[in-house]
């Protein structure tokens, strides 16, 4: 596949970093979100460095972006491993139930630990991690009633620690996105770029569009014909010039304007428009 550059780091992620090391001494269970549309590219090596021997569950939010069979596949996948895992759209609330019974059992043995020391009275404490603009805060928002956290729909709005109380016994604290230092596989930038986990600033948005296509070209070629009524059997960028006649993406002059076509169309996706969409299956191998 062609090369999508994506370098980004930022100093407070290393701030981030530290914060959650020094925390994870006083969590006992994490919730790792990571996007249904790409769960191994959301996986962030450095929480796993973090939270080495926690218990942990894994909760595969915007859920209602992705191909609901494939996500069901890695559902099996993560249960073959004995890792618990759910369904979430922290947006709408889907999953909230059965996130906090999940969490109940995973604390049971800590709970358990501190009744036979005599300790009353404390709450388990949940951290709340993930890449950035996978959905911590929201999903915080949602178990905690209210907008208790502040969230935006970019990468690297949380950036100090929050602990929140969230019904009798239970504290989450809501974490920076906790990104890779380098992004050296090019599936997991050209994912990380169209999904909306990094800053549009830092890739080039006409190569992920063309990388996209051809994406969709391949695996769902239905979601161009009934968004835009193109023809997928196109090359990428005869579909990416299609595409801007279509919606009228046009300079001075009438020549096409391809930078605000591919922003455009990155946008239809990652809000949903062109359908459910996953860009990773289970049993692995890039998909361009």
């Amino acid at each position: 596949m062609r090369a999508l550059n994506v370098q980004w780091f930022p100093g407070h992620m290393a701030k981030a970093k530290r914060m959650m090391a020094e925390e994870i001494k006083i969590v006992d269970v994490v919730v790792e979100l990571l996007d249904a549309r790409a769960p191994r590219a959301s996986a962030s090596p450095l929480l796993a460095e973090i939270i080495a021997g926690k218990p942990k569950v894994i909760a595969l939010n915007k859920s209602d972006l992705a191909d609901h069979g494939t996500t069901e596949r890695w559902l099996e996948y993560y249960a073959g491993g004995k890792l618990p895992a759910l369904i979430l759209d922290s947006e709408k609330g889907k999953g909230k139930k059965e996130l906090l019974s999940l969490l109940k059992k995973l604390a049971a043995p800590v709970i358990e630990k501190w009744q036979t020391r005599g300790v009353k009275n404390k709450s388990v404490r949940v951290m709340v991690a993930g890449i950035p603009n996978v959905g911590k805060s929201s999903l915080i928002n949602r178990l905690a009633g209210g907008a208790k956290t502040v969230t935006a729909d970019k990468p690297g709005v949380t950036r100090g620690k929050q602990w929140l109380t969230v019904g009798k016994g239970l504290e989450l604290l809501d974490t920076p996105g906790l990104l890779f230092p380098r992004i050296d596989h090019p599936y997991t930038a050209f994912a990380l770029a169209v999904t909306g986990a990094v800053n549009d600033e830092v890739f080039d948005l006409e190569n992920a569009a063309l990388l996209l296509l051809e994406f969709l070209r391949n695996e769902y070629p239905d979601s161009l014909t009934v968004r835009y009524g193109i023809d997928a059997s196109y090359e990428p960028a005869a579909l990416l010039s299609m595409l801007a006649k279509k919606r009228g993406c046009l300079r001075i002059g009438g020549r096409l304007d391809l930078r605000t076509a591919a922003r455009l169309l990155l946008a239809e996706f990652r809000s949903g428009r062109l359908g459910g969409i996953s860009l990773e299956h289970p049993d692995g191998g890039d998909l361009l």
